[in-house]
């Protein structure tokens, strides 16, 4: 049994699995840009802050929307990434 003055630990919440109205999609660039960093590689699960499960999601999402053209593969070096996501 702990002490009463320990305190507890911080349980981080998939935000999928806390918010079931949210959806991934690939058609939804501003979500998914949460999940790229500014150079549009995949961020991990652990940086991301979602499970397991909606990561596979999540990356099924990128790699879809990226075919679409809606996400580039990499950086041009014509366009700086803020203007891409504006």
């Amino acid at each position: 049994m702990k002490p009463r003055g320990m305190p507890r630990k911080h349980i981080r919440r998939c935000r999928f699995c806390s918010d079931l109205q949210l959806e991934i999609d690939w058609k939804n660039v501003a979500l998914l840009r949460h999940f790229v960093t500014e150079r549009f590689k995949l961020n991990s699960a652990r940086q991301s802050r979602v499970c397991a499960w909606h990561q596979r999601k999540v990356k099924e999402a990128v790699k879809r929307a990226r075919k679409m053209a809606l996400i580039p593969y990499t950086v041009s070096k014509k366009l700086p990434p803020d203007v891409l996501f504006g």
